[in-house]
């Protein structure tokens, strides 16, 4: 049976068709957040310290971190990433003990995050391009880690499965002359939006199930891309992800929290229910009434997405006895409580005997 094996300096986390589906969070990425690239750029590393303690604490197996920041000072990112990533992977180490994924498109700055890492991390990505070839399998080689293989080459990525699959293929005979066996290949078969192409799900779920078969990999994507440009994504998520699983998927790539409710939705609920002539006790503080109300949190939780895989889990007789189902619908912990980094999902993860 395929099993890749990441891990930190004391925790490994195994990605498997009989292992509890493995949670590769992605928060700590500037990508599309202006915010947080404008903080990396002045030195700020709050929001990355929240993001790492906060998925932890909602379930996620692995922490996958990108430090591609385009920076206002130098635009070129082959002189300011690697210090970057080693910068953020020597600190997210230092607050959880979850095993990483080194993502970046920049080869400086992915060999800078394996020299960082302590243990084995998960390298994102090489693709069926030749260069990224070139260039990533020699370092897969070298640290001896495992690496995401995106189904695309220098065609562009195709909508057709069939090719997909042959990139794929491809990718893994390329691997093998290496000497890099085939179970350290997570394969992104590439999840096309369902709003531009109805077929989407049906694509994916067959190439997994193709990938598992014929080329026996672990398998892995970027989950939300199939809800990409539709409301109500999270529901769409919620449906995928166990029917990707019952597919034969191992992994994605995803944020397993729900953010907190932002204040003026808890401000204008307040006035909402202030019209109505209900009289709230003076003492309730803003998160009871989020809960009374359903609003949700006014703290990150673990969300709906990661809801579904824990039953998934469960449900396929990956979570025995439900112990983690149960561990994860107990109530939050109250104020002022301290929440373990390890998370209270708890995937099946072990702890590693120091040497």
């Amino acid at each position: 049976m395929t099993r890749t094996i990441v891990e930190s300096k004391t925790k490994t986390a195994i990605i498997g068709f009989d292992e509890p589906f493995c949670v590769i969070g992605e928060r700590i990425n500037p990508t599309g957040r202006k915010k947080l690239a404008a903080e990396l750029e002045a030195g700020d590393f709050s929001t990355v310290e929240a993001d790492a303690v906060a998925q932890a604490a909602a379930g996620a197996t692995v922490l996958d971190i990108n430090a591609g920041v385009v920076y206002n000072s130098n635009p070129n990112p082959n002189e300011t990433e690697p210090p970057l990533m080693t910068k953020i992977v020597e600190l997210v180490q230092g607050l959880v003990d979850l095993p990483l994924c080194i993502d970046s498109s920049v080869p400086a700055a992915l060999e800078a995050g394996l020299k960082a890492c302590e243990g084995r991390p998960l390298l994102n990505s090489v693709t069926g391009e030749e260069d990224r070839l070139e260039y990533v399998l020699p370092l897969v080689k070298k640290y001896n880690v495992p690496v995401v293989a995106i189904s695309n080459d220098d065609t562009g990525i195709s909508e057709d499965p069939d090719v997909r699959f042959e990139v794929a293929k491809k990718i893994v005979q390329r691997a093998a002359d290496f000497g890099i066996p085939a179970h350290d290949i997570v394969v992104d078969p590439l999840v096309m939006p369902v709003g531009a192409m109805a077929t989407a799900g049906l694509q994916v779920f067959t190439l997994v199930r193709r990938l598992r078969d014929e080329l026996g990999v672990n398998t892995t994507c970027g989950a939300s891309n199939i809800s990409f440009g539709l409301p109500n994504r999270h529901g769409i998520n919620n449906a995928f992800l166990p029917m990707a699983m019952g597919a034969g998927m191992t992994s994605a790539i995803m944020n397993p929290i729900a953010l907190p409710v932002k204040q003026a939705e808890i401000d204008a609920k307040k006035a909402e229910v202030a019209a109505t002539g209900l009289v709230l006790p003076d003492d309730m503080d803003d998160e009871t009434f989020c809960q009374l109300f359903g609003l949700g949190s006014t703290k990150p939780r673990a969300g709906k997405e990661m809801e579904a895989i824990m039953a998934a889990n469960f449900l396929t007789n990956n979570d025995p006895h439900g112990g983690n189902w149960i561990k994860f619908n107990k109530a939050p912990p109250k104020p002022g409580d301290e929440v373990r980094s390890g998370g209270r999902a708890g995937s099946r993860s072990r702890s590693r005997r120091r040497a």
